[in-house]
């Protein structure tokens, strides 16, 4: 993907609202809120402010005009450059059409799994199960609820329920083949912390594996990681 002057996922935001009309900052942050973006967006006012400096920097985004309401505040509304729509535009359409590798935090956890005793494993899985079936059916819930709002604006709510769906899938599967020891491995990855439990260190476990001497039930273990 192309690397982007302004890289923060919430600049794209920005950009967003300023292409529908010039906004300030604060109402910006209630567009996004009332839209229901803090759940595919990171949003704070924080970050808010230091992306719209950045844009503007850039030439993105400029002051249209400021305001003045009696003793409040004056508060700067921004709209959005040509150069802006076009890089807004731009990177729209490459978050669509490309696929990136991204580093999900259960897919590391996934790949450290052996460190963990098969029990403990499965009983882990299923535990995040549950909490993707709550998570799932407050989503379901906020759903019937909306009412009159075309598909349109609703297509980042379906994709994570997909993904959701696709996950407590993987999860239930792995944690019933964990249980049943079907699971490619199984015995070596038991064996493995049975002589953890009896006081056997990595190093001579290492070494074990490393001679072919690992046990009987288990010649070729494999990578313990």
């Amino acid at each position: 993907m192309a690397k982007r002057a302004v890289s923060n996922p919430l600049a794209l935001a920005v950009l967003a609202c300023l292409w529908e009309r010039p906004m300030y900052p604060y109402e910006m942050t209630t567009t996004m809120r009332e839209r229901g973006k803090e759940d595919s967006i990171r949003l704070n006012f924080g970050s808010l402010y230091a992306v719209i400096k950045s844009l503007q920097k850039h030439g993105f985004i400029e002051v249209a005009q400021t305001e003045r309401e009696g003793n409040r505040p004056e508060r700067v509304v921004y709209t959005i450059t040509d150069a802006g729509r076009q890089e807004a535009e731009e990177w729209l359409r490459e978050l669509i059409e490309m696929p990136v590798k991204e580093y999900p935090a259960i897919e590391t956890g996934l790949s450290l799994l052996p460190m963990l005793p098969p029990d403990v494993a499965a009983e882990l899985l299923e535990s995040r199960r549950e909490r993707i079936d709550e998570d799932l059916a407050g989503r379901r819930r906020e759903l019937a609820q909306v009412t009159g709002l075309p598909e349109l604006f609703m297509v980042e709510t379906h994709y994570r329920m997909a993904v959701l769906e696709a996950e407590r899938a993987f999860v239930a599967d792995l944690a019933s083949r964990i249980r049943d020891r079907s699971i490619g491995g199984y015995d070596s990855w038991e064996q493995l912390h049975r002589l953890l439990a009896d006081g056997i260190g990595m190093e001579e476990l290492s070494a074990r594996i490393a001679a072919g001497a690992f046990g009987e039930e288990a010649a070729d273990p494999g990578p313990i990681m």
